[in-house]
């Protein structure tokens, strides 16, 4: 699908209630402007210790970028990151390491070689285990779940945890802004995101009363406290479509989530 993006300036996306919220490509979907976006930047009295979590398996062509554009963050809490290098064959984890290095950000930014696959595991949640188990995330009271190739804006990290600190919400999700280059990709993407949204509708996602759940698995933030709550990732372990699985795990704890 090509390299994707997070900023504050590059299209709209459907907001609900319960905080779950989609990023789309300008033109993709019509929907309101992005709330989060023009909302003014508000200081929290503690902003909570994060953890971003990295699988990557083979991003050699994104990892830097990712990496850099973490370490980056606008953030003033703690925030450490932990890319778990997934047996990659393209120097993966060298890479990341190098560009944590070349930001100042060695410190912060903790690369771990992925572990044998487990019975049961796929190979995804595995790698996001042992994030979360990991030095780097020990006293983290978020878990900030991305994907290996996606470049963030500095204030994306601020903007999730404001929002789930204002609205008392467990779990946060934006999807991407989708960069869609080839033909295949203009034709396949929109109506993707517009059958997803369908098979997800935000006002059923949104209520408490319906049983539809999700989140976007390239960006997600969740509390430590929700993701112990549905009994660690060891719950979902071997669910492929694990962002929407995790988010309807926590929201049938009665836990604040839902998809835009």
């Amino acid at each position: 699908m090509g390299r994707e993006f997070i900023g504050p300036d590059t299209g709209y996306h459907f907001f609900t209630d319960l905080g779950c919220t989609h990023l789309f490509a300008r033109g993709v979907l019509a929907g309101s402007r992005v709330d989060d976006d023009i909302a003014k930047k508000e200081s929290l009295e503690r902003w909570p210790r994060v953890a971003a979590v990295v699988p990557a398996r083979n991003e050699a062509e994104f990892i830097a970028r990712t990496v850099e554009s973490l370490a980056k963050q606008e953030y003033a809490g703690e925030l450490r990151v932990a890319v778990v290098d997934d047996h990659s064959e393209d120097g993966t984890g060298s890479l990341a390491r190098e560009a944590a290095a070349r930001v100042g950000a060695s410190e912060r930014v903790l690369i771990l070689q992925g572990a044998a696959l487990e019975s049961g595991w796929t190979g995804k949640l595995l790698a996001m285990k042992q994030g979360v188990e990991s030095s780097a995330a020990q006293e983290a009271d978020y878990f900030w779940f991305t994907d290996a190739d996606i470049e963030h804006a500095p204030d994306t990290l601020r903007r999730l945890v404001q929002r789930a600190e204002k609205d008392n919400l467990d779990l946060v999700s934006l999807m991407v802004l989708a960069q869609v280059n080839s033909l295949p990709e203009r034709l396949l993407i929109p109506p993707f995101l517009y059958f997803f949204l369908k098979l997800y509708p935000p006002s059923w996602t949104a209520g408490r009363r319906w049983k539809t759940a999700g989140a976007a698995g390239g960006c997600i933030l969740l509390k430590r406290a929700a993701l112990e709550g549905i009994g660690g990732l060891a719950a979902i372990r071997g669910e492929v479509i694990d962002d929407c699985t995790m988010a309807r795990a926590v929201k049938r704890t009665g836990r604040g989530s839902g998809w835009g």
